[in-house]
């Protein structure tokens, strides 16, 4: 909408520059000027001048400078049409249409704004009275106060064909207006002529859906009991289109303004969980996966928005799509930042069962948008060969070209090289091998202790000349490893082993916390795959030392360490291990493994007697 420039100086004129700034900033008066700390930067020492005469402010710490409209766009996160409309409004003053369409769509607009405001009104009223008294009973045991009710103007819907209908009638609404608002379900829509238009919702806890400005656009619905659908939406309408629109924006804005960030969670309870603990600033999508155009609002709110979903496979199917949809938008200084929260709790749940500072765990272990489209890759890919390493490297390439600003796609090609060269790079350390030395035998290692050295194998993945296998990376010579990684790769193994597994008390202080960790969610642990439960550990800050373990899995010769290994399997691999670490009968092992060996050197018995041997080491130190 074009704006005459008579119309915004009236705006100006009317409307106190130093009353408007002064809502938010503490401003001194020194002659004809006042100042204050900047709200645009942190300060100490006040650079912010605001001149009323000229129609300015100015930071001379930070550069920021405008009017009266200009810092109503910017503390509050508005377009120009929203802002002028706002101090508009604030002045007294009727905002000019031009032409008769516009006028005709303005004044058509306003009456739909008038039948959601009546039919949330309706709601509340419902919610309070004996028809809605199950509705209140559930929001109550969802834990919200009046309070929470009121901020999110919380309703019901009685479970009638037209409750609302008569309401809307009372109050000298058309039918047809709350029709077009999506309120009502005309029959003739669906070819059922002769019956009477009755109301879209009905025996549900209402959810006003707002637009930027607060003003009411749709609802959504949630059914009590088993009824489907769980959740109905007002269909797309004059003032209402779903991919647009984020859930709880309005009570977000300024909140994500001061924390310099936006959470984006996935429903209606989240957000309001959200903000009842103190993250305000807590937005979501309508049922789906997050839209350009939702992105897009998104970075106008803030730079790097925090996409914060569930656990399970459908938010992380969610987060996964959020990612391929933001590629291509990136720009410089803008992106998505990624965290998930433990399955299977949600926010709502997890604030409930362990309080704010669980969830602000979970938003300080969010992961950058590059770090994520990474792990999505390199977890359908193996690099095990040179044909399969350039396959990753042409899916990464492939992904980044789709980076329209070009300066963005440059920094993603160069960051996605180094982490490709890193992952080749320990793919080549993990071969390396020992042979035959003259010199004397290395302390505390079994294959030392018989005279070898480090060196590349041969084309043939064997020794040169020696006939030994390929030695098992470093970490496969602790049982420590070994048991975590086994029920990391097979979660329903834990709740069988959990007993004994409690009784230990690791020698390395980070696996022994990722032990702990895990036994704190033995409960809901087995109902989780090896995916979910790695998604837990590093949402918990454990993905160093997660990543140390699945690194060595991908170059170890035993399948029992995989996720698709059956379980009986595994399970047998980690009661051996067991007794080994524990150190039953380990002499007589010791002996008859290393009789094996000597008889048969394959993977498996120079595992077990390496195992066996850096077990007798480690409790002859203790």
């Amino acid at each position: 909408m074009a704006f005459s420039p008579s119309f915004l100086d009236e705006i100006r004129s009317r409307v106190s520059l130093v009353s408007v700034i002064g809502r938010r900033v503490r401003l001194t008066k020194k002659g004809r000027e006042h100042s204050g700390l900047c709200p645009f930067h942190n300060e100490k020492t006040p650079s912010f001048t605001v001149n009323e005469d000229k129609g300015f402010y100015h930071c001379f710490g930070c550069g920021a400078h405008g009017d009266v409209i200009t810092f109503e766009m910017q503390t509050h996160r508005l377009s120009f049409p929203e802002a002028v409309e706002r101090l508009a409004a604030e002045a007294g003053i009727e905002v000019p249409v031009q032409a008769p369409e516009e006028r005709e769509q303005a004044k058509r607009a306003a009456s739909l704004y008038d039948v959601m405001e009546k039919a949330c009104a309706f709601f509340e009223t419902e919610l309070r009275g004996p028809a809605g008294q199950a509705g209140l009973d559930y929001l109550r045991r969802r834990g919200l106060d009046d309070r929470t009710l009121a901020r999110f103007r919380l309703g019901f819907s009685p479970d009638s064909r037209t409750a609302l209908k008569q309401a809307l009638k009372q109050a000298g609404l058309p039918e047809a207006l709350a029709i077009e608002a999506g309120l009502l379900i005309a029959p003739e829509a669906s070819g059922r002529d002769g019956r009477e238009p009755y109301d879209r919702f009905r025996g549900r806890v209402m959810f006003p859906i707002t637009d930027r400005r607060g003003r009411i656009i749709a609802f959504g619905g949630r059914i009590l009991g088993d009824g489907q659908p769980k959740y109905l939406n007002s269909p797309d309408t004059p003032l209402f289109h779903k991919g647009t629109v984020l859930y709880g924006l309005a009570q977000a804005r300024e909140p994500a303004a001061e924390a310099g960030t936006v959470i984006v969670c996935e429903g209606y309870m989240d957000v309001i969980a959200l903000n009842r603990a103190g993250f305000a600033h807590a937005v979501a999508p309508l049922g789906t996966a997050l839209t350009e155009q939702q992105i897009e609002l998104l970075w106008r709110m803030a730079a790097e928005p925090i996409v914060c979903l569930d656990g399970d496979a459908a938010g992380q199917r969610a987060a996964a799509k959020a990612a391929e949809r933001a590629l291509p938008l990136l720009k410089p200084g803008l992106s998505l930042r990624f965290a998930t929260v433990p399955a299977p709790e949600d926010p709502d749940s997890l604030i409930r069962a362990q309080g704010p500072e669980a969830m602000q765990r979970v938003l300080e272990s969010a992961s950058p948008l590059s770090e994520v489209l990474w792990r999505q890759q390199l977890a359908g890919h193996a690099i095990d060969t040179p044909e399969r390493r350039a396959a990753l490297e042409h899916d990464l390439m492939e992904k980044v070209g789709g980076i329209a600003d070009r300066s963005v796609q440059e920094q993603y090609r160069s960051y996605f090289r180094s982490r490709l060269w890193e992952a080749f790079r320990a793919g080549r350390e993990a071969k390396k091998i020992y042979r035959p030395f003259a010199g004397g035998p290395a302390r505390g290692d079994p294959r030392r202790s018989r005279g070898h050295r480090l060196v590349d194998r041969g084309p043939d993945g064997r020794l040169p000349g020696a006939g030994l296998p390929p030695t098992p990376p470093p970490v496969w010579q602790s049982q420590e490893r070994m048991l975590l990684l086994l029920v990391i790769a097979h979660p329903a193994l834990l709740e069988e082993v959990a007993e004994r597994l409690g009784n230990l008390r690791f020698s390395d202080s980070d696996l022994d916390k990722l032990r702990q960790e895990a036994l704190k969610h033995l409960d809901g642990w087995g109902s989780l795959d090896s995916e979910d439960v790695q998604r837990h550990l590093r949402s918990c800050g454990f993905s160093q030392i997660l990543d140390c373990l699945l690194e060595a899995r991908a170059h170890d010769q035993s399948a029992h360490f995989k996720p698709d290994a059956p379980v009986e399997a595994a399970r047998a691999l980690w009661e051996d291990v067991f007794k080994l670490y524990t150190g039953k009968e380990l002499a007589v092992e010791l002996q008859q493994a290393e009789q094996q060996a000597a008889v048969d050197l394959s993977d498996e018995t120079f595992g077990s007697f390496s195992a066996l041997w850096s077990t007798k080491i480690r409790n002859t130190d203790v």
